[in-house]
């Protein structure tokens, strides 16, 4: 959705507008990556909607202060990227080594199917799956959750997360064996 009367831009265009200090095309990219950074944030933070939603706002904040030092247009995207996994990294590594799941923000599955029995198995594999999130180190789980929920490529997530595509490859590979195995019993 675009506000009255402005068309649909590329990012590069709305990254130039918004660097010569344009609050309606900054207004665009902001609403163009929001859900998608905030997500990022809530799975990194395990399900951390408040600590998440802080992140995500400070990212874009950030982004507005520094738009001047983001030299090509079209690497928007990847820089909010980049500066959310870092933020939300840093703030792992903060916290006590043991940090337990808020059962209040946990994602619980949902859609139009009725069938009762299937929403709880959903549920209960959606709680499995975050809580198996949660006992990743940080580091794997950034690399998981931008391969496979936010489609990133290899050599995206290493520029990202500051590793080679052979580490980020390795990282997502323990991972998927992780999580695997931790998913047995709802295959």
């Amino acid at each position: 959705m675009t506000p009255a009367g402005m068309v649909e831009l590329d990012e590069a265009t709305l990254v130039a507008r918004a660097r010569d200090r344009d609050p309606a095309s900054f207004e665009m990219l902001v609403r163009r990556y929001q859900r998608r950074i905030y997500s990022l944030c809530l799975r990194m933070l395990n399900g951390a909607s408040g600590e998440a939603e802080d992140v995500a706002q400070e990212v874009f904040v950030t982004a507005w202060r520094k738009l001047p030092e983001i030299q090509q247009d079209g690497a928007f995207g990847s820089w909010l990227y980049r500066t959310a996994t870092n933020k939300c990294l840093t703030i792992l590594q903060r916290r006590k080594p043991v940090d337990e799941l808020d059962d209040h923000n946990t994602p619980v599955a949902t859609g139009a199917d009725s069938d009762p029995a299937r929403a709880v198995n959903n549920s209960e594999a959606m709680n499995a799956l975050t809580l198996a999130l949660a006992q990743l180190p940080p580091p794997q789980r950034a690399c998981w959750l931008l391969r496979e929920v936010h489609g990133r490529s290899y050599n995206e997530i290493a520029d990202l997360v500051g590793a080679t595509p052979t580490a980020v490859r390795g990282r997502i590979a323990r991972a998927r064996a992780e999580l695997a195995e931790v998913m047995k019993p709802w295959r």
